[in-house]
């Protein structure tokens, strides 16, 4: 097909359906004199899931362009990114995410000889890729460096190193995979905006940088690998399917955030060319679209019935799924799985082993097990809050925490909440910690609250179940049997490590990793802040 389409053609294909592109210059003139060389990477994190089949179709696209594509399993980046993939871990990520993008590609037709796939970790340990790694760093402000990442490296209130590196090294790819142009989400704009300013500084070209949309996940926010309720995974069963995506959000006449119509969009159509809606002949029987606007259009004027745009969507995934499944059931196959995303009830503290999160006469930190159970949360109530005498910005809270006494924590947090309004609050407070002065005055806790980096920097305390009382005990799920140890060992670092994996979803609803925080009422919640970090 390449040989029969010119350059502006050739340029109409690979930039449609994007939503933005840099260096439109640059690729006209690329396609002029020869084939596009261009990247795409995915950092060997979380399963993919069905939203990979967005970059996937663009990937055919280019390839019916004619572009040399080259996909990068970007394992390095893995472990970089707040250790998503844990070291041990690597390979047999990188093994599975080879397997299983391959087997997606089968899917959808795409061939596999005209593609190249290349391991992080087989050039970025190089000599000249280190050196150049210590050049950019010498060149890249902390403050740009976080910048760059803030909407794809996994962002903490006390972030390591390795992430600050991550976007540096994503930039130096571009040069050592010897590409025109960078393919990615429009999340990582600001990654790309880097390397269109600091790559001419060390000698190398400025590459163009082609973005998708963030397709909304089922729920209606980003679809993640870490949010269950908002993927569809590729191995998932056909009644999986049916069960997630009859819970997927789908308002009537609502075209905004919608997950089953983004997907119609971006992947069946540029796939496939059409779109078939099946209902039953009492209301109109099937209709084939061969334009996506005109699905919308019926969709927001109602012609379309949720339910069936589902069940439509349904069909047509499970054909996409289905030789994915099939490729999947071999024992080799089912055994990588197995082994790269083993099963994290099986590792947790407790088991066989594992000492007791507080046995020992106080010397339960001994346990070096990362499970969320060695924490000791518990319900709190704000009894009082007067200010610290020797800090203007610090004040002393006294919180029930079920014990003879109330404990004495020393925050910020009126900075962000009136006094009033936290007066009598039901809060959530890690009593495990070693105690700390703070401007002379020992804290005895940690109040633990939701926050998002930015000017202005927002923090909202959590809120645990409406009934909730001093002293009940906040648990993971899955972990609810489990002990907490009586004093977290400073030295460990324990609850730096697990505080990395709390956060707040799309429902705002407490988690850790995918799992929940709980009480023996229900879930911890907080107002507003969706995806924020929990410290």
């Amino acid at each position: 097909m390449a040989d029969q389409l010119n350059p502006d053609e050739k340029f109409d294909l690979i930039t449609r359906n994007l939503q933005e592109v840099l260096g439109e210059e640059k690729l006209k003139q690329v396609l002029q004199e020869r084939e596009l060389k261009v990247y795409w990477g995915t950092a060997t994190t979380g399963k993919p899931h069905v939203a990979y089949f967005v970059p996937m179709s663009k990937i055919a696209d280019f390839l019916k362009a004619g572009c040399e594509v080259t996909i990068l399993f970007a394992d390095l980046h893995a472990y970089l990114d707040n250790m998503k993939a844990p070291w041990e871990l690597l390979e047999l990520r990188v093994k599975y995410y080879e397997q299983v993008i391959k087997a997606m590609l089968e899917s959808i037709g795409v061939p596999l000889e005209k593609l190249k796939f290349v391991k992080g970790t087989d050039y970025q340990l190089s000599r000249e890729y280190t050196l150049d790694v210590y050049r950019l760093s010498s060149m890249v402000t902390e403050h740009d460096a976080k910048k760059a990442g803030a909407e794809v490296v996994k962002q903490v209130e006390h972030p390591l190193l390795s992430g600050l590196l991550y976007p540096g090294l994503q930039a130096l790819d571009e040069e050592y995979l010897k590409v025109d142009a960078q393919f990615g989400g429009v999340d990582q704009r600001k990654i790309f905006t880097l390397a269109e300013k600091y790559l001419p500084s060390l000698g190398y070209a400025k590459r163009a940088h082609l973005m998708n949309p963030m397709v909304p996940g089922l729920t209606g926010a980003k679809m993640s690998s870490s949010e269950e309720e908002s993927k569809i995974d590729l191995l998932d069963s056909k009644e999986d399917v049916k069960k997630k995506l009859k819970k997927a959000f789908c308002e009537p006449g609502n075209i905004q955030n919608n997950g089953v119509l983004s997907f119609v969009k971006y992947v069946l159509f540029p796939l496939r060319g059409e779109f078939c809606i099946k209902r039953d002949p009492k209301w109109g029987g099937d209709k084939v679209y061969t334009v996506f606007e005109e699905v919308e259009k019926d969709f927001a004027e109602e012609l379309i019935h949720p339910g069936d745009l589902k069940a439509s969507v349904e069909v047509a995934l499970n054909q996409l799924l289905e030789p994915i499944r099939k490729k999947f059931q071999s024992p080799e196959l089912r055994k990588l799985t197995n082994s790269a995303y083993p099963d994290p009830s099986r590792t947790k503290a407790g088991g066989k082993g594992a000492k007791a999160g507080g046995g020992g006469g106080g010397g339960g930190g001994e346990n070096d097990e990362l499970a969320p159970s060695r924490l000791d949360i518990r319900v709190g109530k704000i009894i009082s809050v007067e200010k610290h005498p020797d800090a203007d910005s610090l004040y002393l809270e006294k919180i029930d925490v079920g014990e003879a006494e109330p404990r004495t924590v020393v925050s910020g947090l009126v900075a962000y909440v009136s006094q009033e309004d936290l007066q009598d609050r039901m809060v959530l407070v890690l009593c495990n910690l070693k105690p700390q002065k703070m401007r002379g005055i020992e804290s005895q806790a940690m109040l633990l609250c939701a926050s998002i980096e930015g000017e202005p920097r927002r923090v909202e305390p959590l809120d645990p179940p409406e009934g909730s009382s001093p002293g009940e005990r906040v648990f993971v799920e899955g972990y609810e049997k489990d002990k907490a140890d009586d004093k977290l060992n400073p030295k460990k670092k324990v609850w730096e490590k697990l505080q990395v994996d709390l956060k707040i979803s799309d429902e705002c609803v407490a988690q850790w990793k995918d799992k929940q925080l709980m009480t023996k009422l229900g879930q911890i919640t907080c107002k507003t802040l969706k995806g924020g970090n929990i410290s």
